[in-house]
């Protein structure tokens, strides 16, 4: 049944492309029916009988029909190895059948794109998880999150994948908001450079990053999923926007996903203005733009700006979504009455059908046949990937604060370790909501979990000689106390706790962060501070390990503990780097990507506020924190010297330089930070901006000059006409953190005010002068 392609012979290099799209795309879109053009727009999400995803999301279609769905051809086939624990290689079987019968049974004869989730790994099971994004954010190592990626990359496209879903770049307004753990930082520069680090590696191996969410989702009213976005057209272009701006320009990503947000009233997935001018005629990007799942049918169901399903699919269409995921609720149906009724126009549909088969072309599939065998025996937790894993985990734990009683000595083997807290003997704390763990395996009780992931009680037995006693003293957001007696036993006989405390990832109130896991409060969930207070109220010195998706307000935790240690879901191999790091056998070099908060009260909450935004005599309350963005200590000290640098043109680049030194007595890595305000703004300017960072590892008493070379477009701004420029003026300088700064110097920016355009430098080169 396979449609004749004789004339439509692959493209030469030397054809010229119309927005992304070749001749051959075009004549075949040109012979479709209406019918094989809705298939591929569309996905198709199988599961069992009963399975469903979220509210107002329905259940997955029974296997059965996925035959009746595939009669026209289809555009995406949704998470075929994501959604059930299967073995990979009968699933690998299972695919291969079902794409050979979209070419051979189908006219159109074109194979589906496979797309999976990917944040924080292949989503499958038995795949490797590697630690959540605000892990790579707290790491500062943007080349090693690229070599994360294209581990990932490799896993995916050797079981027949096309596409991930990941990375998210939504920079950080809020931490009540319980989808923070998806994302990398607070500040849009770290987005950045760390999310398209992480596209180039995944699209290195052949797969298709996938951005997410664009955009504004992340500045939801009140820290609520799903809540409306009062965001400024100002904090989107200068903030909101700049981590897309650069994985579309610099990391050349193939996809986009839309945000369910809506922005002033309008949105996201019928917003022209965002998924056209922006993207396509500012930016160039010549990908597709997926929609975020049941994002089409929102329009309809949840924002209620579209009459019924069809008029909600003309909206996402005319605005620019080309494929409807996961299902064709929209595209399909409604959306071919509302064509036959001429509500319409077909050319929104051939639009959105050239973008797909460009994509399915690049990925060869117009010509794939899916003869060969399927793959068998691909090793997903392999040596590498639990190398990376492993490193990126000892890379962000963060050493919040420190009297003296960290490291714990190993080989002490008179010494008695109490080992407490909820999170002490649970893998899962390990992983965020978008791990297979949390996500699937959650509701699927007694599965195994397919691949080593000990927990941190385990890890520290491993580690440390003498003796480990433990109690876990509360469940994770309950008011037990039952267990809080054992508890204080262990404590009274130990030298020293460690209590590990946090989150449980889960999705729609089935933890404490997650996707629609929001919180009223950043308090520790359930009786956990208590507990901790119980423990320290008997004198034994306290370490207080965090396993968390957010951060949360623990300055009394600082305050009164002999040690904090901060370490964000930091995956498969996150239990034996927390372990190490208390032992010293790593020496702590995470820096918090995100504030960790005085209370509540002080969000939303970023480092990057004006001047007005700080402590002042206008109000009685504080707004410091209890530890700022890019805080986090070490095992050793470092100190920082003559920061040079000098005046530099307007449209030109900031050269600056420091010597680093490691004055103390072990070896580390110290992540120079480079910051900057502009003194007077015509527009008000943040106190503090990341300009540039480096990770740099010194032997005791080592010096390295570590030279920065900022482009002035990093201290661009929208003026009072929106057009984004870099203005003359004064400019501090200095390293350290966002608050403290260890050495500084100034400069002035010279010149006119110069217009930047999307073709401007974005990032910050680094090296060892």
């Amino acid at each position: 049944m396979t449609m004749s392609t004789d004339s439509l012979s692959a493209p030469s290099r030397a054809e010229i492309r119309r927005n992304g799209v070749s001749p051959r795309v075009r004549a075949l879109v040109a012979e479709l029916s209406l019918d094989e053009k809705l298939a591929q727009i569309v996905g198709f999400w199988e599961g069992e009988e009963g399975d469903s995803v979220a509210p107002l999301q329905g259940e997955l279609a029974a296997t059965g029909k996925l035959d009746d769905a595939m009669q026209h051809g289809l555009g995406h086939l949704t998470r075929v190895y994501g959604t059930n624990p299967v073995e990979p290689d009968e699933r690998a079987a299972y695919l291969w059948q079902r794409q050979r019968s979209l070419v051979r049974d189908t006219r159109p004869g074109i194979p589906a794109l496979v797309h999976e989730e990917c944040l924080t790994g292949l989503a499958a099971w038995k795949a490797a998880t590697f630690p959540t994004p605000l892990a790579w954010g707290a790491a500062f190592d943007h080349e090693l999150v690229e070599r994360m990626g294209a581990l990932i990359g490799s896993s995916m496209r050797s079981l027949g994948i096309h596409q991930g879903l990941a990375p998210v770049l939504d920079v950080i307004r809020d931490v009540r908001w319980g989808r923070v753990e998806e994302c990398i930082s607070e500040d849009p520069y770290l987005v950045g450079t760390v999310g398209t680090s992480y596209v180039r590696g995944i699209q290195s191996e052949g797969v298709d990053a996938t951005l997410k969410h664009f955009v504004g989702y992340s500045a939801s009213r009140a820290g609520r999923n799903f809540a409306p976005v009062h965001a400024g057209r100002r904090e989107l272009q200068d903030t909101l926007l700049i981590p897309f701006e650069m994985a579309v320009l610099d990391g050349g990503v193939h996809s986009i996903m839309h945000s369910y947000a809506e922005i002033d009233g309008l949105p996201v997935a019928a917003d022209p203005e965002l998924l056209t001018v922006k993207l396509r005629d500012e930016w160039g990007f010549e990908g597709v733009v997926v929609a975020d799942y049941f994002g089409v049918a929102f329009l309809h169901l949840l924002h209620a700006v579209a009459a019924d399903l069809g008029e909600a699919a003309a909206q996402a269409l005319a605005a620019g979504v080309d494929i409807e995921l996961p299902t064709g609720d929209a595209y399909l149906a409604p959306l071919k009455a509302a064509i036959e009724a001429g509500t319409v126009d077909v050319a929104l549909v051939d639009r959105a059908v050239e973008r797909a088969l460009a994509q399915k072309e690049r990925h060869g599939l117009l010509d794939a046949t899916f003869d060969e065998e399927p793959p068998t025996g691909v090793d997903l937790d392999s040596p590498a990937h639990r190398a990376v894993a492993r490193e990126l985990a000892e890379k962000s734990v963060v050493l919040v604060s420190n009297d003296g009683t960290l490291p714990l000595e190993a080989s002490n083997e008179s010494q008695v370790l109490g080992v407490i807290g909820p999170n002490a003997d649970r893998f899962a704390a390990l992983f965020g909501c978008y791990s297979f763990a949390n996500h699937v395996l959650s509701q699927r009780p007694g599965v195994d979990l397919g691949f080593e992931a000990p927990s941190v009680l385990e890890g520290i037995r491993e580690e440390f000689a003498g003796t480990i006693l433990a109690a876990p003293g509360c469940g994770i957001d309950d008011d037990d106390r039952s267990g809080f007696d054992k508890a204080l036993e262990v404590a009274l006989e130990a030298d020293t706790a460690i209590v590990v405390v946090g989150d449980e990832a889960g999705l729609f109130g089935r933890g404490t962060v997650g996707e629609g896991c929001d919180r009223d409060d950043l308090e520790l969930p359930g009786v956990q501070r208590e507990l901790v207070e119980a423990i320290l109220d008997t004198g034994t010195p306290v370490v207080l390990v965090m396993l968390t998706g957010r951060p949360y307000a623990v300055a009394w935790a600082i305050d009164r503990c002999a040690a904090v240690v901060q370490a964000f879901f930091p995956g498969e191999e996150g239990a034996g780097a927390v372990a190490r790091v208390l032992s010293g056998r790593v020496n702590p070099s995470g820096r918090l990507p995100v504030t960790l908060p005085r209370s509540v009260g002080a969000q939303p909450y970023s480092y990057l506020h004006p001047k007005l935004g700080g402590d002042g005599e206008v109000t009685n309350l504080s707004t410091a924190p209890a530890a700022c963005f890019g805080h986090g200590l070490s095992f050793t000290s470092f100190t920082h010297e003559e920061l040079q640098t000098a005046d530099a043109p307007t449209d030109g680049s900031i050269v600056a330089s420091v010597l680093v030194t490691n004055t103390g007595d072990r070896e580390g890595d110290e992540v120079v930070q480079l910051y900057a305000h502009d003194v007077v703004g015509s527009i008000t300017r943040p106190v503090a901006q990341l300009v540039g960072y480096h990770r740099v590892s010194l032997a005791p008493g080592e010096s390295k000059r570590v030279e920065f070379t900022v482009p002035t477009t990093r201290l661009a701004f929208s003026d009072r006409s929106f057009a984004r420029i870099v203005e003359p003026g004064a400019i501090e300088l200095w390293t350290g953190t966002s608050h403290n700064r260890l050495t500084q110097a100034s400069l002035n920016l010279v010149g006119e005010a110069h217009p930047v355009t999307f073709r401007s430098a974005r990032w910050t080169t680094t090296r060892i002068a």
